[in-house]
């Protein structure tokens, strides 16, 4: 503990972001740069607890005091080290999670949390600056072959682990870029699309092998994995919740992540073909469908692109500003969250249901909703909607972009070809070492769990990369945030 009075002296301070017409302009990342003395003494806020509850919150098991500790003490090698030990990218996770971690922080029992994420990602840069990550390959190779099917960070995790323990590991991606959700589900003004090209090529260079442009069972036969000894499959969540009422088939009810990923190409430099005028928010009345981190990306975006009116609708009554009674410290409390782009200027509307949308010819004006309540089930399931008579309304609405999340994983024909189980929600089931029903068939990620977070993808990855190894080895010896090692099999 560097400095035991520090949560006294020093108040909760982040990086300023830039103004808001400033940002709004261009799709770069928002916040300013933080000078070292500043996260020095963020760091110092740490109080090393008897019992740090902020491994707790993290799904990767980050040691986090002590790297706040090496921080406060200029020992940033060290600290970048421990960092590493237990998170493959905090470069990632340092722009992108939203740190569970500091919820569970002790200090914020009553006051506010230490500064977990940014200190995080101030180490990562700094040791991107100084030269300290390098490459890591492996001492020796295993003469075993690894596919890992998906790029996102699940797929990326899985892939270093796996090259680390000394096999050869291939990385198949159907997109023609590299990087999964991160790549053309995150809008760069979140994270720009270098961190994840600067990263590639340390993987590139450790001895991973990309292709993409690669859908297994479409453009490359199915027969290429057999020239592998274990496959892990790390193909995400990616089916979006749909709204079934009428009026969905018009121009202009969009899902979110074709809007977003669409924005990212434009980004990246690419031609898009086909007229943009259906994705884009251009002088238009914008309405989203969805209040969390995917209807806010599409909140920022819409800004970005010249929207005249952003409005975000969610079905859930508003939640409270500070911590619920009913979910006490160190859970991960239901309460309001504003981000960056709802900073930037947006109607937020709660406890409202979308009924129809309404258009002239084949495109979309307008939609109507009703207002709602929850009420509890007769059976003590789920409470039961209900709208509230007389509160209908119409909304102009040019453009829809329904952010209303995901259902799980696709599950068509390599799913099929391969002959994997599924469980109740249509996720890809796997026993408790991540193995499918086939051998050799592994899975891991948003496949397997359904949509979370990115510090859960990059631990299943984590861990499922320990399963691979003691398949294929008899043992293994990759870390894991538990104890032990995995069983002989």
């Amino acid at each position: 503990m560097g400095k035991p009075t520090g949560f006294k002296e020093y108040s909760r301070e982040l990086p300023k972001k830039r103004p808001v017409p400033e940002r709004v302009r261009d799709f770069k990342e928002l916040y300013r740069p933080f000078p070292i003395e500043k996260i020095r003494n963020q760091a110092a806020r740490c109080m090393d607890c008897g019992v740090p509850t902020c491994h707790a919150g993290c799904p990767l098991g980050n040691i986090i005091p002590d790297w706040n500790d090496l921080v406060y003490r200029n020992l940033w090698k060290e600290a970048i080290d421990r960092l590493h030990a237990t998170n493959n990218f905090p470069e990632f996770t340092g722009r992108l999670c939203p740190a569970p971690c500091e919820e569970a922080c002790v200090l914020s029992i009553n006051e506010p949390a230490v500064t977990i994420e940014e200190i995080e990602k101030q180490i990562i840069e700094h040791a991107f600056k100084e030269g300290r990550v390098k490459p890591q390959s492996p001492e020796k190779r295993t003469g075993k072959k690894v596919a890992v099917i998906g790029s996102g960070p699940a797929g990326l995790a899985a892939a270093q682990q796996l090259n680390r323990a000394g096999h050869a590991v291939t990385v198949f991606e159907r997109a023609d870029r590299i990087g999964g959700l991160l790549r053309y589900g995150i809008p760069d003004f979140k994270m720009e699309k270098w961190v994840i090209d600067r990263r590639l090529e340390i993987l590139e260079k450790e001895g991973i092998v990309f292709k993409p442009g690669v859908d297994i069972g479409q453009n490359v036969p199915y027969d290429v994995l057999k020239e592998f000894d274990a496959v892990v499959l790390c193909t995400g969540a990616t089916v979006g919740r749909n709204l079934s009422i009428p009026g969905r088939d018009l121009n202009g009810v969009v899902m979110a992540m074709d809007y977003l990923s669409r924005q990212n190409r434009l980004v990246a430099g690419d031609r898009i073909e086909e007229s943009g005028d259906e994705m884009s928010a251009k002088g238009k009345h914008v309405i989203v469908i969805g209040g969390g981190d995917t209807g806010s990306d599409c909140v920022g975006t819409a800004h970005r692109q010249g929207a005249l009116s952003v409005t975000n609708f969610e079905l859930l009554p508003r939640p409270p500003e500070e911590r619920p009674e009913h979910e006490p410290w160190p859970f991960w409390p239901m309460r309001l969250r504003t981000s960056a782009s709802h900073e930037e200027g947006v109607h937020r509307e709660w406890s409202i249901n979308t009924k129809e949308f309404i258009g002239s010819g084949d495109r979309v004006e307008k939609l109507v909703t009703v207002r709602i309540e929850f009420e509890s089930s007769p059976d003590g399931g789920r409470p039961q909607i209900k709208e509230i008579p007389g509160t209908e309304k119409e909304w102009p609405a040019d453009l829809v972009l329904l952010a209303l999340g995901f259902t799980g994983p696709e599950t068509g024909e390599l799913v099929d070809h391969l002959g994997l189980e599924l469980d109740d929600r249509t996720n890809i089931k796997t026993d408790g070492n991540y193995r499918t029903n086939v051998p050799g068939i592994f899975a891991a990620g948003d496949n397997r769990r359904g949509q979370s977070l990115i510090v859960w993808a990059i631990s299943e990855g984590r861990e499922a990369a320990r399963a691979v190894d003691a398949y294929l080895m008899g043992r293994t010896e990759l870390p894991t945030k538990g104890p032990g090692d995995l069983p002989r099999v």
